[in-house]
């Protein structure tokens, strides 16, 4: 074993060069042949001498980046968190998804009347006169319950319950 870790150790000069050469990138290169060793090692006993064992060694070498490529084109190129502009170690902010679940549960708690007339207009962006006609009431109730149901959305969510509307009459 320590003759096959002997010839090993000779071509990692040649392995890492051609390894750089691929990739064009040096640590991706140094992985490159860093994967390449430990499976060389690992299935040393599949190693049937029918060849030189450096062509076995650049064989896997390829194989590997290879893979590696195809991968990388399934999952897309990695991004080095250096250059991401934020600590890795303090987690994103949360208030959006925190209004929006807040937001959800005093929908929720809406009367079933102004819950249907705001979701439609506001959610599914449909005219006043379509929600008016799939709820079956005139245009003024329909607006009446969406100016309550924003209202109790206001007050719910600490917002000003008498604050003007940012939705324009359709």
């Amino acid at each position: 074993m320590s003759t096959f870790l002997d010839e090993i150790e000779t071509c990692v000069p040649a392995l890492r060069r051609y390894a750089r050469a691929l990739t064009r990138d040096a640590d991706r290169a140094d992985d490159l042949v860093q994967d390449c060793l430990e499976r060389a090692i690992r299935k040393s006993a599949l190693f049937r001498p029918r060849g030189p064992l450096r062509a076995w060694l650049f064989t896997m070498l390829l194989n590997l980046h290879r893979n590696g490529a195809r991968s990388e084109r399934r999952q897309g190129p990695l991004t080095p968190l250096d250059g991401l502009g934020f600590e890795p170690s303090v987690p994103p902010a949360q208030p959006g998804h925190i209004a929006l679940a807040e937001l959800a549960r005093a929908i929720d708690t809406l009367p079933a009347d102004q819950r249907e007339a705001l979701l439609l207009v506001v959610l599914e962006d449909m005219p006043y006169a379509d929600a008016a006609a799939i709820l079956g009431i005139p245009v003024g109730t329909l607006m009446s319950r969406l100016g309550r149901a924003r209202a109790a959305l206001r007050t719910m969510t600490g917002g000003d319950p008498q604050a003007p509307r940012l939705r324009t009459v359709k």
